[in-house]
């Protein structure tokens, strides 16, 4: 027996329920070949030659409209064309403005203007070329010149404005602060805006990624008192791409949207700040103390405002059309050439970009380069390879989603399966996606080594799952709770999570129903720096992935699932564990509204009895929360029945398919033929054409990112965010729609292996 880490080999008791060794959609010989194949794919991988990828990527600032970013994406032309891919750029027109002015200032009780600026790093030999940079913004926050008392709303999320309105404090005329954390950052400015603010300015705490967290850069990896972290603010969790042309691609010929009528663009001007640049602010403020669990790391007292502290914020920008170069490469399937396996990265960065996203993006070119030696020495894929690089993604999510509303109505008959990466680092295997693929990923990641160890990369991750799950008593976030996916069988498989949003993934899967994953390591890199011009190379060589073996092994792992996707003899699914999945879901709905149910009950006793008026300090004034409605009983019958369902046709399916893909004769070549068939289109039945409720755009009834949580997933989101929302009759229409998409999906399992 094998043993990692404490964890026994999931080679060695095939009889526990675990992976083995086989290969799902092959036959043990056509295993035997594909490991042999991945074998010549795995030598002619080279850390030395990412490095020096990333060295040359990472030279000058590469964010959209940069004339450096267009020189990435003509040097990737290049190298695809000359490993033997049919490459070409293709071009979108996409709104994307840009600083003309920015100015933060405090006007009282004392001056100070904010530096907003990220000044050379020593040791950085990259950090002094801000010729090309574009200053610190929140690109799609609106233009404005304001002036106005400040308040410090924490992470400014939901549950900080209803403690806020429990503490007599409003934000109505005035401009809030917000730190990083706690969800999207979009969601930031949109909140204030909601409750009447006029402008935001968001900084990074050093509690959370500065001096609170390790030694600051150069001496460690995280973020210096200057840093800032750029990002978008767009409302994507109505829809991605640019904010012109919802639903269709940016191409010259496209109806836009005038910029007052694009619901993506906020309302009020919004600004990144160092904690350097907040300091003075903060220290500024008045009124009550902050709340315990507000208190970042700098040193001072935390106050609330409003005022005294008044601030000046100006933003001006350049709102012209920008171009996008997403670099598209082919290699036709021989023999199902209609049937596409998709793999993405995004090349365009803040500043620099060398974590974010050229580490990923490099892993990338080395499978493109290692597939197309492979079919220069005679290997043809079975399914058509589609490598992209795209561009935009920062902004958000930009080039994918006009290149995939583009080609649409191709994708959605065509496009078998997308896999994305973004970030990497060294570590752990992170692994998202639609969880009829956990097995999927498994497999790949059993047959790849960890860098650091030696162990498999499954092997590794386990390890890490167990630990934690064991420290935090079986609540390790991010596992175990329906929002992110479960892990139904933590000694032999990785624990897939639910995607959300936050990169490329998102218009495949959630717009176009594309079946879809997002993989890449992390974990244990000194990362501070994220979206700011430290971002360097000079900063991934020390204190990311100094040997760049980290994007070897992302290569070797992603490079395993498009290898093995484009050749099997059936496309790869488990899915039971799809519907165990959607199961786990479902039994956190019903806990979910019982939970709301005897809450709502509690919090009724308690201001009935007068409770929260003699538990408060009368010389610091909180109000009671107000009462909530009744939490009625909703009807789940028809989900539930629809579960039922979708794990007797899985189950069923899953027989039907380990069958054929071990057996080798004319009546298998149909049958093969009939499954693909059907998995190719499978995970369209997920999606409903009305979208879910006040965003059409995301289409997909299983995962989606949550209105108030952007990048964070909310799983079966028509009915939890109704249920979340108490919006009752909407959730019991939202039960209906979820059924009926089951439903769809096992009747296409069904018609998958029901005899001609």
């Amino acid at each position: 027996m094998l043993v990692a880490f404490g964890v026994a080999s999931v080679d060695a008791d095939p009889s526990a329920g675990g992976i083995a060794g086989g290969m799902e959609g092959f036959s043990p010989s056509a295993a035997a070949a594909e490991t042999q194949l991945e074998e010549r794919f795995d030598s002619d991988l080279s850390a030395a030659e990412q490095r020096s990828w990333m060295e040359q990527m990472a030279s000058e600032p590469n964010h959209v409209g940069s004339a450096h970013d267009k020189a990435n994406a003509e040097f990737m032309l290049q190298k695809f064309r000359e490993w033997g891919w049919d490459a070409s750029i293709e071009t979108f027109s996409v709104l994307y403005p840009t600083p003309r002015e920015v100015l933060v200032e405090l006007v009282a009780p004392t001056h100070f203007t904010a530096n907003l600026r990220e000044p050379p790093i020593e040791g950085d030999s990259t950090s002094s070329k801000t010729k090309d940079e574009l200053p610190a913004y929140n690109v799609y926050g609106a233009d404005g010149d304001v002036t106005a008392d400040l308040v410090y709303v924490n992470q400014g999320m939901p549950d900080d404005y209803k403690e806020l309105e429990r503490r007599g404090v409003s934000v109505k005329g005035r401009i809030v602060l917000a730190r990083y954390g706690g969800g999207w950052r979009g969601l930031k400015p949109k909140l204030a805006y909601e409750h009447g603010a006029i402008g935001c300015l968001i900084y990074s705490d050093p509690r959370d990624d500065g001096y609170g967290a390790g030694d600051t850069y150069p001496k460690g990896g995280y973020r210096p008192r200057d840093g800032v972290q750029r990002g978008s603010v767009q409302d994507l969790v109505l829809y991605t791409g640019d904010p012109l042309t919802p639903g269709v691609g940016s191409t010259p010929g496209a109806k836009r949207l005038a910029i007052k009528d694009a619901k993506t663009i906020l309302k009020i001007p919004v600004l990144p700040i160092s904690y350097g640049d907040a300091e003075p602010l903060l220290a500024a403020l008045g009124g009550a103390v902050a709340p315990a669990t507000w208190r970042g790391g700098l040193p001072m007292t935390y106050h609330l405002g409003p005022g005294p502290a008044k601030v000046h914020l100006k933003v001006v920008s350049d709102w012209t059309q920008k171009p996008l170069y997403d670099v598209i490469a082919k290699i036709r399937g021989a023999q199902e050439p209609d049937r596409w396996i998709v793999r993405g990265n995004h090349h365009d960065g803040w500043v620099f970009g060398a974590t974010d996203p050229l580490a990923g993006n490099i892993a990338l070119m080395a499978e493109a380069k290692s597939i197309g030696n492979l079919v220069k020495q005679g290997w043809h894929p079975r399914r058509t390879l589609v490598y992209a690089s795209w561009d935009g993604e920062e902004p958000g999510l930009l080039g994918s989603t006009e290149w995939a509303e583009t080609h649409g109505d191709e994708l959605k008959v065509k496009a078998a399966l997308y896999i994305n990466s973004d970030t990497n680092s060294r570590g752990y295997l992170d692994a998202e996606g639609s969880h009829s693929l956990q097995r999927f990923v498994s497999e790949a990641a059993r047959d790849v080594k960890d860098p650091e160890t030696g162990a498999s990369v499954l092997e590794r991750g386990i390890a890490k799952t167990r630990v934690e799950d064991y420290e935090s008593g079986g609540h390790a976030e991010g596992r175990g709770h329906a929002d992110a996916g479960g892990h139904p069988d933590a000694r032999t498989e990785l624990s897939l999570g639910a995607l959300g949003s936050g990169s490329d993934f998102t218009p495949f899967l959630q717009h176009l129903g594309v079946n879809a994953l997002n993989l890449g390591f992390s974990g244990e890199a000194e990362y501070g720096v994220y979206h700011s011009a430290y971002d360097s190379f000079d900063h991934f060589r020390r204190f990311v992935d100094p040997t760049f073996e980290y994007g070897v092994a992302l290569s070797k792992v992603v490079g395993r699932l498009v290898l093995r996707a484009s050749q099997a003899d059936l496309l790869p699914a488990h899915e039971s564990g799809f519907a165990d999945s959607v199961a786990t879901f479902t039994e956190e709905l019903h806990k979910l509204a019982d939970s709301m149910r005897g809450k709502t009950q509690e919090l009724d006793s308690l201001l009935d009895d007068g409770v929260y008026k003699l538990a408060m300090d009368p010389q610091h004034v909180r109000e009671a929360p107000p009462r909530e409605g009744n939490v009625p009983y909703l009807d789940f019958s028809e989900l539930d029945n629809a579960i039922v369902k979708l794990k007797a046709s899985a189950k069923a399916f899953d027989k039907e398919y380990a069958r054929v893909a071990a057996a080798d004769d004319a009546r298998s070549a149909a049958e093969r033929d009939r499954i693909n068939a059907a998995l190719t289109v499978l995970e369209g039945s997920l999606t409903d054409s009305h979208g879910l409720p006040g965003r059409e755009w995301y289409q997909h009834m299983i995962y989606a990112p949550g209105l108030h949580t952007g990048y964070g997933v909310k799983t079966l989101p028509g009915i939890r965010e109704a249920i979340e929302e108490r919006r009752w009759e909407e959730a019991n229409r939202y039960v209906g729609v979820v059924a009926h998409a089951l439903d769809a999906y096992s009747a296409r399992l069904d018609h998958a292996i029901s005899a001609q």
